[in-house]
């Protein structure tokens, strides 16, 4: 009884989801698969961040997406990060662009029915004339072990080498808090050119007194004509 209350439950959620997703009118361009942010400061955190994304483009070669970053938070609702972003394309692999994230926690956990914070981002090109400014919205609520988050991003681009323009994105989450150490979810992920669903397994190790390894594995299913057929995803967060 208890695990058909959990399917119903997760399906439910799946189906808010994929509703809210679908909604934006103006939708981002380019590939928005990358991770679900949570809108939560930890007082004295740091961290190192390895993110990496493989996926198939349209032209048939394989390519992949570098992030490496470290952050720290500077208050207790403030937390300051810098990636530097690196791409593969077949046999080529350059560090392609520079990113500052700054993450503002609204609400004390648990204060409301759903917590709230904003994410502001800036990312600069390195070898092309390229800017791009993003607010994000994140809102996070839980039901018992199921864990809802939901990112809804607007995202200004402008350049020399690009056309300027307005973009939305969408991501989403549902998981399962099975264990510290395991969390089945499944992601969607909406824009222009990517409308995608999959499953994504996540944990956490401890080694100490604020010590703890974070790390997510994904593959993420392109349900659109513009998405990858498939796209894998991994993420590796040491905090300290």
């Amino acid at each position: 009884m208890q695990a058909t209350n959990i399917c119903q439950r997760l399906l439910a959620s799946c189906s808010v989801i994929t509703a809210l997703a679908i909604s934006p009118v103006i939708l981002a361009d380019g590939l928005s698969i990358d991770k679900v942010y949570h809108p939560y400061v930890q007082p004295l955190e740091r961290e190192l961040e390895f993110r990496w994304l493989y996926f198939d483009q349209a032209a048939g070669n394989n390519n992949q997406i570098y992030r490496l970053g470290y952050g720290q938070s500077v208050s207790q609702s403030w937390f300051l990060e810098a990636y530097i972003i690196g791409d593969r394309n077949s046999d080529n692999a350059t560090v392609s662009a520079y990113e500052f994230e700054a993450k503002w926690q609204l609400t004390e956990q648990g204060q409301y029915a759903a917590d709230w914070g904003l994410l502001f981002e800036y990312e600069r090109g390195r070898d092309r004339s390229v800017r791009e400014f993003s607010t994000t919205l994140m809102v996070e609520r839980e039901w018992g072990r199921i864990v809802g988050t939901g990112n809804f991003s607007l995202a200004f681009e402008s350049g020399a080498d690009i056309n300027n323009e307005l973009e939305t994105s969408t991501a989403m989450q549902v998981r399962y808090r099975y264990s510290r150490a395991l969390e089945p979810a499944i992601e969607l992920y909406s824009s222009q050119d990517t409308f995608a669903l999959g499953p994504v397994i996540m944990g956490e190790q401890r080694f100490g007194i604020r010590k703890k390894l974070h790390w997510e594995l994904g593959v993420i299913a392109g349900i659109s004509n513009e998405t990858p057929d498939a796209t894998l995803r991994a993420l590796a967060e040491f905090e300290f």
